[in-house]
């Protein structure tokens, strides 16, 4: 009776097992090109993400209400942005989905961040990536392929990120 109880409590699991294993929410894969967007970098100023075609590019999507955000931010600043700012071989892009400058701004200065912190009011950016949940994370590569993506924060996920930029760039150094 016992395993009886156990198998059917495995079965009961499946669907979700199985659910976890294909995510519906995001919509590119490691490989894609990256879906074309333009974005402003300051007030009026804009650009398109074809513009730092040659570069590496992280792109995190997150919200000013978002714990998980909250935590892994922190550590972009002091794990990526400030080992790599002064590099010419990369980029990194911080969208505050369905937030504008008047909360991002406030938002960048009260946490101390010096990356840029841009707006995407309207999802549109976010929509080219994901239907839903937040932080999310896009390392494009030098000729414009998704060559890592994740959703949510776990320690070991940035981990693997922060480890993943360090390798690329030091690969392409070498390269040059």
């Amino acid at each position: 009776m016992m395993k009886l109880n156990h198998l059917l409590f495995l079965l009961l699991l499946l669907p979700f097992a199985a659910f976890s294993q294909k995510d519906s929410t995001t919509l590119t894969k490691i490989g894609d090109a990256v879906p074309q967007f333009a974005f402003e970098t300051a007030k009026g100023t804009v650009a398109n993400i074809s513009d730092y075609k040659g570069k590496l590019i992280l792109i995190n999507l997150f919200a000013t209400w978002c714990p998980p955000c909250n935590i892994e931010l922190p550590l972009m600043q002091k794990q990526i942005w400030e080992k790599h700012k002064n590099d010419a071989n990369f980029a990194l892009f911080v969208f505050g989905r369905e937030e504008g400058w008047e909360k991002l701004i406030p938002f960048k200065e009260k946490k101390g961040f010096t990356f840029p912190i841009l707006p995407d009011v309207k999802r549109d950016i976010f929509s080219k990536f994901a239907t839903q949940f937040i932080p999310r994370n896009i390392l494009i590569d030098e000729h414009g392929k998704i060559i890592y993506q994740s959703m949510g924060y776990t320690e070991k996920e940035f981990a693997e990120l922060s480890a993943l930029i360090d390798e690329h760039l030091k690969a392409s150094e070498k390269a040059k």
